[in-house]
């Protein structure tokens, strides 16, 4: 289901942020397990560790190594945020939430000797003042797209099984302004742009606003949406004409019980079907995210769900085994419930059943889950599910198996360094036309970037940024 792929994507925005939110006169390197292997006998002054449940234990031990040797270090991201007091012991100080106005204060902190042991923001960050990523951090590194970008911050929906339901996280969307967004795009130097926000429609306004703004560029972009895009006509019509290729859509189950079970108050099973067509008129392709194991599936969910995809001629599909993230309100309720069988954290990657399903074993779950992927990714699925726009065949065609049937393989070749030739092809031969017209197609990165003047708090562009 998953390969190297996946965890070669793209580098970590929120690494790239903090390298933008340190004061020049610092040195900032930045260094990714996922695409090299790690310098572990270096001597920094201080090290930034962005934590996720699954890589938890393995932060760790990097942290370990360098407190050893004692050298401070700072752990922060999901985790950290959301279940503090089990990353306590691991550093010497930890990061609850957002960074943006607390970096600064923080590096002077390390300078002195004074880490405190917490730092937390008692308030959203005005994310108009969020530096553009220092995207020169990144340069050289093995990953296959260096084209993402956020256009806000979070979403307006809860529900029980996201983040999003953890007390530690600000609740809501924020949109950055869209100049602010444009001022970004402009900074990647290319013309091919994935949006990773949680939900790029949380404020529809700005929104409408920010693709009225792109419409004239040429662009060629992806994004994730709620599964109530299929409310606003007018969003999806802005959507096609500024260049929207593919929607990542959170439908999560076709069982209208299980939405309501987890406050998954956006969905609307009956929508779905009218929802994807709309998409489907307008050119542009589905990737369906779906959760399996609520308490109303039963085993056969995934025979139901792989019909209704194939029916529904959905592009690209990512499945995952329901997982009770630490603070998260699922976590809370099925560990009141003692359902909760599995606490190694490695294995809370949506690919392992940790917890015990109502109507069926974990076993069951694990192969139902595989099977369903097996089902769709099958030769008979991907012929089944072509995309009705010719346009879309090429990218259909590369994503089903280059990345999903065969991605095994094909992931070896990036593996081998060649990550961003294998991203560049497939954008060359996905949209071509986008491509010819790309300034960034020769480099794989852009050549430009945002850096503070010294001696001023003015931001300017460079061609020839410091690391």
């Amino acid at each position: 289901m998953d390969t190297a792929f996946k965890t070669q994507m793209a580098p970590s925005l929120a690494l790239l942020t903090l390298g933008a939110l340190t004061p020049l006169a610092h040195r900032v390197t930045m260094e990714d397990e996922n695409v090299e292997r790690l310098n572990l006998v270096d001597r920094p002054d201080l090290v930034g560790i962005t934590v996720k449940a699954d890589t938890a234990y393995r932060s760790w031990r990097i942290a370990e190594s360098y407190r050893k040797r004692g050298i401070p270090v700072v752990l922060g991201g999901i985790h950290p945020t959301v279940v503090p007091e089990e990353n306590l012991a691991y550093a010497d100080s930890i990061v609850i939430g957002e960074a943006e106005e607390i970096w600064e204060g923080l590096v002077r902190d390390a300078e002195q000797g004074i880490l405190k042991k917490v730092y937390q923001q008692d308030h959203p960050s005005d994310l108009s003042r969020s530096p553009v990523p220092r995207w020169e951090l990144a340069k050289g590194k093995n990953y296959l797209f260096v084209n993402t970008l956020t256009s806000g911050r979070g979403c307006p929906w809860s529900c029980d099984f996201c983040y999003s339901s953890s007390p530690n996280l600000f609740r809501g969307h924020r949109a950055k302004p869209a100049g602010r967004v444009m001022e970004e795009i402009e900074s990647l130097g290319v013309k091919h742009v994935f949006f990773i926000d949680d939900n790029f429609i949380g404020s529809p306004e700005r929104a409408r606003e920010l693709m009225r703004a792109m419409s004239p560029l040429g662009l060629t972009w992806h994004c994730a949406v709620s599964a109530d895009i299929g409310r606003y006509d007018d969003l999806l019509d802005l959507m096609a004409e500024s260049g929207c290729q593919s929607l990542f859509i959170g439908f999560e189950t076709i069982n209208a019980v299980n939405l309501a079970s987890c406050h998954k108050k956006q969905n609307r099973v009956a929508e779905y079907n009218s929802t994807i067509r709309k998409i489907h008129e307008r050119g542009m392709m589905v990737n369906a995210s779906l959760a399996l194991g609520f308490d109303s599936d039963r085993p056969r969910v995934f025979l139901n769900t792989l019909n209704w995809l194939l029916e529904q001629k959905i592009e690209t599909m990512t499945a995952h085994i329901l997982t009770p993230y630490p603070g998260t309100r699922l976590y809370q309720r099925l560990l009141n419930e003692n359902r909760i069988i599995d606490f190694n954290l490695n294995h809370y990657n949506t690919s392992r059943a940790v917890f015990q399903p109502r109507q069926m074993t974990a076993k069951e779950l694990e192969q139902g889950y595989r099977w369903l992927y097996q089902g769709f990714y099958s030769l008979a699925g991907i012929i089944e599910r072509m995309p009705a726009a010719s346009s879309q065949w090429t990218a259909y065609l590369l994503f089903n198996f280059f990345y999903r049937k065969f991605g095994s393989a094909f992931s070896l070749l990036g593996k081998l360094g060649l990550m961003p030739v294998l991203g560049n092809l497939g954008k060359a031969l996905s949209y071509p036309a986008t491509w010819r017209n790309d300034p960034g197609k020769d480099y794989g990165l852009a050549a430009r970037c945002w850096i503070r003047n010294s001696d001023s708090s003015s931001e300017t562009l460079s061609n020839n940024s410091p690391v």
